[in-house]
């Protein structure tokens, strides 16, 4: 089963994938897959147990992260940021009434609502008009990487850390969502998606000839790739 979540940055959102996660374990299937980590890393922090469901399931996802990493492929999920009327999917054209019961009958797609910004939009229109202008042919293949850089000591700047990890712009590579995560004494690392078209960059390579060399590595200490999943 596809799923679609809509903002998870807004109360809305969070709402609706607390009502999702009533009855699951895991955002597909019947175990940990790429499309929780996926949502986990869109997560802009650790969510309050407000959402009780969201709060277990994180905390869930964020052990196995931390002891053995996670390997499932998933069903497919996409995070999305435009909103979808709610009038629309509560009053559905009656001409689409029938299209609309058989999707709910197949349950292919799980649309949470949310919100897009101006911003958002802009850069989405942005990255979309880079692929056009590069006129290449569609890679064979892409992968979703999660990775946990961490700094020097308690007194890095992690602000500047993660500005200097964005820094790094290669064809083929796109960064995602971040978050500050606790490892203890004060310091904070920092953990990061980014999705990389596998015959153009090596998650490797660029550790080694990027981030942990000058002028990154006055704030990276080391970086270890958390999770590795095709898509």
């Amino acid at each position: 089963m596809a799923v679609t979540l809509y903002n998870l940055k807004a109360e809305s959102g969070l709402k609706k994938l607390d009502e999702y996660l009533l009855t699951r374990s895991y955002i597909t299937g019947y175990q940990a897959s790429k499309d929780d980590i996926t949502v986990y890393s869109a997560l802009p922090s650790v969510p309050s147990y407000e959402y009780g469901n969201v709060a277990r399931w994180y905390k869930h996802i964020d052990a196995l992260l931390r002891i053995a990493g996670v390997s499932g492929e998933g069903s497919g999920v996409t995070v999305e940021s435009s909103l979808v009327a709610e009038e629309t999917v509560a009053t559905p054209p009656v001409s689409d009434t029938k299209a609309a019961e058989a999707e709910d009958e197949d349950d292919d797609d799980v649309d949470l609502l949310g919100e897009e910004t101006e911003e958002e939009k802009k850069a989405a229109e942005e990255r979309a008009a880079a692929v056009k202008a590069s006129g290449k042919k569609k890679e064979s293949g892409k992968s979703s990487v999660l990775l946990d850089v961490k700094p020097w000591d308690d007194e890095t700047d992690m602000k500047k850390l993660e500005e200097a990890v964005r820094s790094v712009q290669l064809e083929g590579l796109f960064w995602g969502a971040s978050k500050l995560v606790p490892v203890g004494y004060g310091i904070k690392k920092l953990q990061i998606m980014l999705t990389i078209v596998d015959d153009l960059v090596s998650v490797d390579n660029m550790v080694e000839d990027y981030l942990t060399v000058e002028p990154i590595n006055e704030y990276v200490l080391s970086c270890d790739i958390v999770a590795f999943n095709k898509i």
